[in-house]
């Protein structure tokens, strides 16, 4: 009886080794290098779609500053002139 249950478990173990094995090996042939290329692209195109959101984000905010400050009628060099300097 015990060396059934020892056979049953090295059964299981050699089943989960070569599921496991074969897993890794078809990453490696044509088809996984494809789908971990294909992968790869697609999260590259997601980040870059991201900085892009990021960018329009903060150019529409800025935007939306300098809009404020011409109706206000204030300077925006602020930043670049602070003892209220002028450029020229």
């Amino acid at each position: 009886m015990r060396r059934l249950l020892w056979l049953g478990i090295g059964l299981a173990v050699g089943a989960l080794v070569v599921r496991a094995v074969a897993k890794k090996a078809q990453a490696f042939t044509p088809q996984g290098i494809a789908a971990s290329a294909r992968d790869s692209a697609i999260g590259i195109a997601a980040g870059v779609r991201e900085f892009v959101e990021d960018v329009r984000d903060g150019m529409a905010e800025r935007e939306a500053e300098i809009h404020a400050a011409f109706a206000d009628g204030l300077t925006l060099d602020e930043d670049l002139y602070p003892e209220g300097r002028q450029h020229g």
